[in-house]
């Protein structure tokens, strides 16, 4: 047995579907080769993870999404050989052949040899069809949190957290509504709170996933690789809610002296945001950074210019930090 037939076995194998005959020629195989001990193994270590999470029920259109990719699948495997066919009659045929002892030895002989050469695709033709049955398994288990491509969402209509608890609920609108629930480390969970940021038609949800986002990020956790802070700079920004802009510019707050991208948009909202407030806590922030030239430009420029005498004082007791502006 060659290592390509062997990993193929291991799946049946792993769950419970290889036929008992052909055990033990892979135990034999997997007794003297390393890599397919390696493989059994990490597909056992698989097994277990997807055994720890409890399988839901798929909804009727996710069933029915998954039967019609199975069929095409199935229908895409290529037909069976001449060889194949006469292998599959040979052995259909064994029963009746015992009855007539002379025309059962005449017909194995000839097929003897269509058998053995046919077996081997035969072979790969059952595990083609069981790993199909296994993928179709495997999406029906893990479809009930797989979150929809951005086009086939309607919007968010609400967001809640649960009290005590790391848990979100997310609630959003395809053809029918839709729920989704898992911790502020679930991706998906992530994925639907940045869509939300972008609501239009509701400042509550808007406000809602901001805080959140806001949240994570001021504790800490991975807000760049998912895009995060693209998200709240975006809110700072472009939100017309005072209270969307205001929390997005505390998550921002513990990048700004290592990111030069946020940074460049708080001085944006130091310039341009239309709020006294959301000014103010912008020149708090820069603080930090004040050698920074173009902070220091933004912060002169804002100490003569801006319409709150209260921002132009304190743009000037950080400016007076520094020696000179450059």
């Amino acid at each position: 047995m060659n290592c390509d037939l062997a990993h193929e076995r291991l799946v049946t194998a792993a769950y419970g579907e290889l036929l008992d005959d052909l055990v033990p020629e892979l135990d034999r195989h997997l007794s003297g080769c390393a890599d397919c001990q390696s493989e059994r193994e990490q597909m056992r270590a698989l097994k277990l993870l997807a055994d720890a999470y409890p399988v839901l029920e798929p909804e009727p259109n996710l069933m029915a999404r998954s039967r019609m990719r199975l069929e095409e699948a199935l229908d895409g495997l290529p037909p069976l050989r001449w060889y194949q066919r006469v292998s599959q009659r040979v052995r259909n045929g064994v029963a009746s052949l015992q009855a007539v002892p002379v025309a059962a030895s005449l017909l194995l002989l000839i097929g003897g040899g269509a058998g053995s050469l046919g077996g081997y695709r035969l072979a790969l033709n059952r595990a083609a069809h069981t790993a199909a049955e296994q993928a179709a398994q495997t999406a029906r288990a893990v479809t009930s949190q797989a979150v929809p491509a951005p086009a086939e969402i309607a919007n968010i209509s609400s967001i809640v957290r649960q009290p005590n608890s790391g848990m979100v609920e997310v609630r959003y609108n395809q053809v029918v509504p839709q729920r989704l629930e898992g911790s502020m480390n679930d991706p998906a969970i992530r994925q639907l709170l940045m869509l939300a940021s972008e609501n239009g038609a509701s400042a509550n949800v808007r406000d809602d996933s901001v805080g959140l986002l806001a949240a994570e990020c001021r504790e800490g956790h991975r807000c760049r690789a998912e895009g995060i802070r693209d998200a709240l700079m975006v809110a700072l920004r472009y939100d017309k809610n005072v209270g969307v802009r205001e929390k997005a510019l505390r998550g921002l707050e513990p990048y700004v002296t290592e990111d030069v991208q946020v940074r460049d948009a708080v001085l944006e909202a130091l310039m341009n945001d239309p709020d006294a407030r959301i000014r103010n806590a912008a020149v708090n922030l820069l603080q930090p950074v004040e050698a920074d030239t173009s902070v220091r430009q933004v912060l002169y420029s804002v100490s003569n210019s801006d319409q709150n005498p209260h921002i132009r004082t304190v743009s000037r007791q950080v400016l007076s930090q520094v020696p000179e502006i450059q």
